[in-house]
């Protein structure tokens, strides 16, 4: 949003309430602004109320109206926007069977529809998403098979997956013979990298492969997403050496787009690949590193605390122990240096006075170094001992090049299984640059043979952050059926004849075995390499259908009496827990302990912050225990009450005269 920066005086105003809540509006929804010209030839940006109203979910008639046109409008593109608001009646079911240490990981392995899987994480990951990775289909003509037809439905997605009878209903696919081909690419991304924006944090990244066939179009979305002033940068990656036949030209790279969340967000660095640094003094060698903020999103305007003097010592030497800045004038330090960018504007520093003073003056090796210019000018550095250097734009080592994917595939015994999986050293790196810290959370929602958790795990071992990783992959199958029977489908073939019948078994199977590789090679490592496999699955309570002209007193009735006991008849009770935590808001990876309250069975989930009964009767005795445990919510079953409203009440006013004299308050839900 433009902002006058000429004029640095204080204008005796107080803060302009609706221009800062239009800035706070435009990082939640930058797709919902826009730029236009006014009768001054200025450019100003404001609110399109009526794609506000859409994004949260009310679609008005003027909305509904709008001519589609050419350029970030497309066919079925309204109807994507409403599939965002669609929730989810879905479940995660939890599977011991397939997982790797199930009740202590903290990495999640999900089968299903992505677009499912990623409403469902909304509450429990809603911001907390460091970083994302994404290897979507290129549309390459070849046929992809997310849903994209607004009328598939979860129902039409357990069909595919095999969990309720097949009626022959199938995920749609999109080959270059087909209508609307580019637009049914976009309605299968648009929504789906809408809500992962939703759950990345404000100093979150995501990186996105793609090729020539949609890197133009997915570029748009993104902009608009994410905003465009969040592109950092399309990374030209060599995909392979000797080139693809591609029409005259014999195509040997693709593209990794880069988006931050927002201004928060940074990128790491990657070690310099030939050691040395530029420049030596008495404790070592160092670089330079303008100390000016070179972003030109940063800069008085809107960082004034970091724009101020740095006093320069002219006669200050490398060798004579003189200090070469301070933040004082005085006899010494007589040149005043003030940020300026390449045009001479204010910018601002990197560092803040008190950093300044306490590491680069005062740290026993002074980071801060002011040096003379040609031109009699004088630029202020850091002096950075740090071996790294920024990513650049190009990645053309063998490291990144595709067919190195297949290879790392031999290395756990798995090659000709995977379909052209990415090299583990292009995700490693991308996980270097976009998470530094411990227990950030790495995403990937088109998992394909779980590269992306191979890498996680790799590169926590490699510099020792341990990283959380989630990987979300629809069963597609590895076969397809030819009358009657089932036949591997191309590159599937090794795959289909050891049994891996889906493209998730390949990767629950490959993660398995990278983590087995790295334990064995490392048995001293203690980080965390299980991970707990969920799948979609149906929600484990009967939905109410809301009846409408074709439904008749006994569809009514029917469904009345189905819901006596809305609890499906094969829910089992982990099963309902785990659809409880991802509903309530709790992470599915956080720790569950099973307790006695009162003689009945009580899970007892993040340390006792949330308390859940699934008895089938609940007793006063019970009711007291859990108030005296006093948890931040408990939930238990509705009929575990028999009926007896007055024991529900009593548990409601318990509850509520605990809550008077209590800071966080107990929330009491039946279910």
């Amino acid at each position: 949003m433009s902002q006058d920066t000429t004029n640095t005086e204080m204008n005796g105003e107080t803060l302009d309430i609706a221009e800062q809540r239009k800035r706070e509006l435009q990082q939640l929804f930058p797709g919902a602004f826009t730029e236009t010209m006014n009768e001054q030839g200025e450019f100003v940006t404001s609110v399109d109320f009526e794609r506000l109203k859409a994004e949260l979910g009310e679609f008005t008639d003027t909305f509904e109206s709008r001519r589609e046109k050419y350029g970030m409008v497309w066919p079925g593109k309204r109807d994507a926007l409403r599939l965002v608001q669609e929730p989810s009646r879905a479940t995660l079911k939890p599977c011991r069977e397939e997982s790797v240490n199930f009740d202590n990981t903290e990495n999640l392995f999900i089968e299903g529809d992505n677009l499912e899987v990623l409403k469902l994480l909304q509450k429990s990951y809603y911001g907390k998403v460091k970083m994302i990775y994404i290897d979507p289909p290129y549309n390459t003509g070849k046929e992809f098979i997310y849903p994209d037809k607004y009328s598939e439905s979860l129902e039409t997605y357990l069909s595919y997956a095999g969990l309720v009878d097949d009626e022959g209903r199938k995920f749609t696919t999109n080959t270059a013979a087909e209508g609307r081909f580019h637009t049914k690419w976009l309605n299968m991304m648009y929504p789906r990298l809408y809500l992962a924006r939703n759950l990345l944090r404000d100093d979150g990244v995501i990186f996105i492969s793609i090729d020539d066939n949609e890197v133009e179009n997915l570029r748009r979305i993104c902009d608009e997403i994410f905003g465009e002033e969040n592109f950092l940068s399309q990374l030209i990656i060599q995909s392979n050496r000797r080139g693809q036949t591609y029409k005259e030209i014999a195509k040997c790279h693709e593209y990794l787009l880069v988006y931050y969340k927002s201004n928060d967000s940074t990128l790491g660095e990657i070690e310099k690949k030939d050691g040395a640094l530029p420049f030596s003094d008495k404790h070592g060698q160092y670089d330079l590193w303008e100390l000016r903020n070179r972003n030109p999103k940063f800069g008085r305007h809107n960082r004034p605390n970091l724009f101020y003097p740095i006093y320069v010592n002219p006669q200050a030497t490398e060798n004579d122990g003189l200090l070469g800045v301070s933040l004082s004038q005085s006899s010494t330090y007589t040149t005043a240096v003030y940020p300026r960018n390449s045009e001479g504007a204010d910018s601002c520093w990197r560092w803040g006075k008190e950093k300044l003073l306490k590491e680069g003056i005062q740290g026993k090796v002074p980071a801060i170094w002011g040096k003379q210019k040609r031109d009699g000018g004088w630029n202020i550095y850091e002096k950075s001992r740090k071996n790294t250097t920024k990513a650049k734009s190009i990645w053309a080592d063998t490291a990144v090049i595709n067919e190195q994917g297949t290879v790392e595939a031999g290395r756990i015994d798995m090659g000709g299984l995977l379909e052209f999986p990415k090299p583990v050293e292009l995700i490693k790196r991308a996980t270097l640059l976009g998470s530094e810290e411990s227990e950030d959370i790495i995403l990937d929602f088109f998992a394909g043979s779980g590269t992306t958790a191979h890498a996680v795990f790799l590169q926590s071992l490699e510099d020792g952050i341990p990283r959380k990783c989630i990987s979300v992959q629809l069963p597609e199958p590895t076969y397809e059926i030819v009358n009657g029977a089932k036949r591997p489908k191309k590159n599937n073939l090794k795959a289909f004849e050891q049994g891996y019948n889906t493209i998730s078994a390949i990767a629950i199977e490959r993660i398995r075995r990278a983590a087995k590789k790295i334990q064995s090679e490392n048995p001293d490592y203690k980080g965390d390499l299980g991970f707990k496999v969920l799948k979609l699955d149906q929600s484990n309570f009967k939905q109410w259908q809301a009846p409408d002209r074709k439904t008749t007193d006994e569809d009514l009735i029917q469904q009345m009496e189905l819901h006596i006991d809305h609890i499906q008849e094969t829910a089992d009770p982990e099963a309902i827990l785990y659809e409880l935590l991802i509903k309530a808001g709790f992470m599915p990876t956080e720790k569950v302990e099973t307790i006695t309250l009162a003689g009945k069975t009580v899970y007892s989930i993040a340390e006792g912050g949330l308390l859940v009964c699934l008895e089938d009767e609940v007793n006063h005795e019970l009711i007291q225990a859990v108030a005296d445990a006093e948890p931040a919510r408990f939930i238990c079953l509705d009929k575990a009450f028999g009926g007896n409203d007055q024991l529900k009440a009593n548990a409601v006013q318990t509850f509520k005269s605990l809550n008077q004299n209590r800071e966080i308050k107990i929330e009491f839900r039946t279910v």
